[in-house]
């Protein structure tokens, strides 16, 4: 059966006018068309006295944290457990949540990115009673979702991913234009030639190079995927000190002369304010970038002249593009598990979950097929592109098996630093491809 959910409904439930406005689909008058399979919930018995601590990391739209924060209000107004949600930065959540572990204390449960429970999977408690009931209910999860969500060949969910957000180009049009193109080229060869000429002409790209949980490995990322080289093989071998990931590098050090000065020291605000002050006309990001451009009347002339595109494939075989995945984890130390699956999953219901995603405008990507349907994904069409970002094959540790192994050569930033070291001339291409393998080899011997 399906049901209906309703704008007038969402602002009775507590979403501000603000935040549903700010979805871009606040002109939508008709109803929702999520539709909903008649599933029965699972039935937790929440734990007398019950309360729970939860971390995520910070929102880059203001939205995001002001309708999770009603949501999770919604759930103690529901249940009586008193929810608390510590947003703290993204270069921050992965260290908290080590401390988490290790020490055995601390929140009940965390937001992390990613492969982030693959690092933890010994420390947490199984979601997959919760997993299953949602991909029934909500018309099955995403490759991407299930890829993050479960342990390496098996069923078992130790993960609960909220949601992806994926960096595609961003440029503006207008200067893209002047230097003689019609859109950003696919090829490498045509990608060094625009980046040249914008350089010349006074607004360069930009991408980062520093130790930047989303634009750091987002673009390492994409130089290794879209010359195919990767971390590992399917079977898990460390793989990165190959002819691909040589071409890679090589390719890398004619595309950062192009590029604005200090990007080896960007962090993942870094290349937002390179853009909005028009020091670049090109960089790769979530759609914080363009809401914020949007918003703000000083700056929405910015946003008129910005599009976003698929990033360059290369001689991939598509857009080789992944998603930074918003995972839950719940840690076998708090003494509230049947509490905490239950707040997942209010949380991740359609009550709940469709107004936060229509108020994400479009950075956070449903992972579940049903929420293709919101609002939000037929509003602005400069966002559409970000829609089906959970459904892109590439991850973290590809081609391999996600494991604590993959999660934590992503966390130490292997991949960026061998990027970064070619770029700046501290290594060859040869010598930084090595030491990555000896970097990687570590972590998988352990």
């Amino acid at each position: 059966m399906t049901s209906e959910f309703t704008r007038r409904e969402a602002l009775a439930l507590g979403v501000s006018a603000a935040a549903v406005a700010a979805t871009g689909a606040s002109a939508q008058t008709s109803s929702s068309v999520i539709k909903v399979a008649d599933v029965p919930a699972p039935a937790f018995n929440i734990e007398k006295g019950a309360s729970l601590r939860m971390l995520r990391p910070v929102r880059f739209v203001q939205p995001d944290e002001d309708v999770f924060r009603a949501n999770a209000a919604r759930f103690t107004e529901k249940t009586g457990v008193t929810v608390k949600v510590d947003f703290v930065g993204w270069e921050d959540i992965n260290q908290q949540t080590a401390v988490t572990s290790n020490s055995g204390a601390g929140p009940d449960i965390i937001i992390g990115f990613s492969d982030s429970p693959h690092i933890y999977a010994d420390k947490l408690i199984e979601l997959t009673e919760v997993a299953d009931y949602l991909g029934k209910r909500y018309g099955n999860w995403m490759f991407l979702a299930e890829k993050y969500g479960k342990r390496y060949k098996s069923n078992a969910w130790i993960g609960l991913p909220f949601g992806a957000s994926s960096g595609p180009l961003v440029y503006r049009k207008s200067i893209v234009h002047a230097a003689g193109f019609e859109k950003v080229p696919d090829d490498h060869a045509g990608f060094l030639d625009l980046c040249q000429k914008l350089q010349k002409g006074g607004k360069p790209a930009g991408f980062a190079l520093g130790n930047a949980v989303g634009d750091g490995n987002g673009f390492a990322n994409w130089i290794l995927w879209s010359h195919n080289a990767s971390l590992l093989d399917e079977e898990g071998n460390v793989i990165i000190n190959s002819k691909e990931t040589i071409a890679a590098l090589n390719y890398l050090k004619q595309l950062y002369p192009t590029m604005i000065a200090g990007t080896p020291s960007w962090n993942d605000v870094s290349n937002n304010r390179a853009y909005s002050s028009q020091e670049i006309s090109l960089t790769a990001n979530g759609v914080s970038l363009y809401f914020s451009l949007k918003k703000d009347p000083a700056t929405a002339a910015i946003a008129e002249d910005t599009e976003h595109q698929f990033l360059p494939t290369g001689v991939a075989k598509s857009s080789p593009m992944g998603g930074l995945t918003l995972n839950a984890m719940v840690f076998k130390h708090s003494p509230y598990p049947n509490a905490a699956k239950a707040f997942l999953q209010f949380m991740m219901e359609r009550e709940q979950y469709e107004p936060w995603l229509n108020a994400n405008s479009g950075y956070w990507a449903h992972p579940l097929t049903a929420y293709g349907d919101a609002a939000v994904w037929s509003g602005d069409p400069k966002v559409r592109i970000f829609k089906n970002t959970m459904a892109n094959r590439y991850w973290t540790g590809y081609k391999g098996p996600i494991s604590a192994a993959s999660g934590a050569v992503n966390a130490d930033y292997v991949l960026v630093q061998m990027c970064a070291s070619v770029a700046t001339d501290a290594a060859t291409p040869e010598a930084a491809a090595a030491e990555a393998e000896r970097r990687a080899k570590r972590y998988f011997r352990r």
